[in-house]
């Protein structure tokens, strides 16, 4: 309590509690600059020599204490000594060392004399890492990813090494290599644009642009030639977009590739067939807007000139834009069309592929399209035209070729037409014929038999989801086998799974 100059007693002021910025962290995350200092290792185990090469890498003099070495640490210090000098080995004990003026030291040593090493490190006034002991250690090393000068350090403060390893992997995939290109550009170009931009809003703009380039570019700079193109960027009149036909795959999200994924993450606009998954989408930039332009036969679609006059505004806005397909973008996607309208536009068009649904099919029946003894060709064939229809220009001659795999896409309401036209050329009825909707989806199904009973088969799988027709020798075996599990009893889905 205190009291008023010239009234009655009133309650201190309890000081304002501001909310935590940060979640109580179970260690902190820091990055030491170590080029050109000392560092000490006692030991001549791989482990051992696992932690010498990093240090090593980041520039670091590494003296190796250890009297006898094994071939891995001896084999990077005669690369060190022949490189850069800046791997020495002391045949002799730790003991024998001045631990004073040491940056760090690390040692991959077991019971009391682990301690003792621990002990003199830290009144030498090191910091000390004992590898897997962490209640010896002073400091972790953690999972990296390595695109220097970006570094990604991850840990799990030592509960769960396999984790942060499986982050790290995780990590490695959406991160690009040339981003490392990007980053020492930016510590070149610092103190220029430091010196060109007076105002902190502008160069807080020219690094927002600096990093979306950095991370959605499919090249990187290899000189400063055109960093100053984005230093003179008004931020009020956006520079001229770009859009990326993107192969979704046909339809598990773990199909989709590396570089799709990265193309995702840097879009500005996504606009997807109605044929890719929720699941893919979520793989996206959350602040990107997803628009659905999908196109099926039979049902009210997005006509294509709407889709390229989308594609089209976006980019012109400064967009990132991605034309998410189903698929692969050039096997009937369309991509030809919209690359040639837009090329035709002044817009910049990338193309990432995709795994089509024909090599998804056959992987999920564990199989070739192109076995060496049953099949020279493969053919992609459309079973939809313009109209609706089969194309008037196919040659079913050559599809009926023994030697030949065939591969219908969109073919579900021409089947029957298929399979009449493939005998009349004298195409053997029992050649085996695999029906396949939803390939690599959880719901997929599958129909298999001969060429003759196509018709049945499709009226089994139905016509509401997109179907794939596959024909040729290269499934006999396969389909034997598929037959073999049809006759043993199984669970319902089983069953539906195998026709």
């Amino acid at each position: 309590m205190t009291r008023a100059a010239s009234g009655p007693v009133v309650p201190a002021r309890t000081p304002a509690r501001l909310p935590a910025r940060v979640e109580a962290l179970s260690v902190l995350p820091v990055f030491l600059p170590l080029k050109g200092k000392q560092v000490l290792v006692a030991g001549g185990t791989d482990a051992a020599a696992w932690k010498a090469e990093l240090l090593h890498a980041a520039g670091a003099h590494v003296h190796v204490h250890a009297p006898q070495m094994g071939d891995t640490m001896a084999a990077l210090v005669a690369d060190g000594r022949e490189r850069d000098g800046r791997l020495i080995h002391h045949a002799v004990s730790w003991r024998s060392a001045q631990l004073e003026g040491y940056a760090l030291a690390v040692a991959d040593l077991a019971g009391d004399e682990a301690k003792t090493f621990a002990a003199a490190a830290r009144k030498a006034g090191v910091s000390v890492n004992i590898i897997d002991q962490p209640a010896l250690c002073d400091f972790q090393f953690g999972s990296i990813v390595n695109r220097s000068p970006v570094v990604v350090g991850i840990s799990t403060d030592g509960a769960a090494p396999v984790l942060g390893q499986a982050i790290r992997r995780r990590i490695e995939t959406l991160l690009p290599r040339h981003i490392a290109v990007w980053g020492a550009l930016a510590s070149r170009i610092r103190q220029k644009v430091s010196e060109r931009l007076n105002s902190a809003s502008a160069r807080r703009g020219f690094w927002d642009r600096f990093a979306e380039r950095a991370l959605s570019a499919p090249d990187a700079p290899t000189d400063e030639a055109n960093w100053h193109n984005l230093l003179d960027a008004a931020p009020c009149t956006p520079a001229q977009g770009s859009v990326t036909l993107v192969g979704a795959g046909p339809g598990d999200p773990e199909h989709l590739t590396l570089k799709g994924m990265r193309a995702l993450q840097a879009a500005d606009v996504i606009l997807f067939d109605d044929l890719v998954s929720p699941e893919l989408l979520e793989l996206a930039r959350r602040e990107a807007k997803r628009m659905l332009v999908g196109k099926r036969g039979g049902r009210e679609s997005c006509r294509q000139e709407d889709i390229n006059a989308l594609m089209l505004r976006f980019a012109r806005q400064g967009k990132n834009v991605v034309r998410l397909k189903a698929g692969d973008p050039s096997i009937f996607g369309r991509s030809g069309e919209e690359i040639a309208f837009l090329e035709a536009a002044g817009i910049r068009v990338r193309v990432v592929p995709g795994i089509t649904t024909a090599s998804a099919l056959a992987a999920g029946l564990n199989t070739s399209l192109t076995h060496r003894d049953t099949a020279q060709a493969v053919r992609f064939v459309t079973g939809h035209s313009r109209k609706g229809m089969l194309p008037e220009t196919l040659d079913w001659k050559a599809l009926a070729d023994k030697s030949t795999t065939s591969i219908f896409y969109m073919g579900g309401r021409t089947a029957e037409e298929i399979s009449r036209k493939l005998l009349a050329e004298g195409m053997d009825a029992a050649t085996p014929v695999v029906v396949a909707a939803n390939v690599s989806r959880h719901n997929e199904r599958r129909w298999h038999g001969p060429l003759s009973a196509l018709p049945q088969g499709i009226a089994q799988i139905g016509y509401d989801d997109p179907v794939i027709i596959g024909i040729g020798g290269v499934f006999t075996e396969r389909l034997s086998l598929m037959q073999e599990d049809a006759d043993v009893p199984a669970r319902p889905q089983q069953a539906a799974l195998a026709g």
